[in-house]
């Protein structure tokens, strides 16, 4: 199990300097956001991400495994406890208002 941090970079998240990378490659059976642009989940059988809106208002989350994805706070588009994708989805998440939103999705997958 392993966290892969690439590119650092340092964002500004609800007001504090925070210092993160670009992109999170997570090998892990849960994991919280930390101000990353994009995570990558792989090399578990599955795994759960929490979106962390103190450290993190915009992520892509590209799923190479069954990923459960959790806000923090609020819900998602304002209806949704958790999402659930599935092995090779990609979703991008921003947080507004309380509230964690799906700005783009790669829709189903063809097995």
């Amino acid at each position: 199990m392993a966290i892969i941090r690439t590119i650092p970079s340092q964002r500004i998240i609800n007001g504090v300097t925070l210092k993160t990378s670009e992109i999170s490659t997570v090998s892990e059976k849960e994991y919280s956001t930390n101000g990353e642009a994009c995570i990558v989940v792989r090399g578990v059988n599955e795994s759960t991400i929490v979106l962390d809106s103190r450290t993190t208002d915009h992520v892509v989350v590209k799923a190479m495994t069954r990923t459960l994805v959790k806000p923090d706070i609020g819900k998602i588009d304002e209806d949704y406890d958790e999402i659930l994708l599935d092995r090779y989805a990609c979703v991008e998440f921003r947080f507004v208002v309380n509230n964690w939103y799906i700005l783009s999705s790669d829709g189903l997958k063809n097995s």
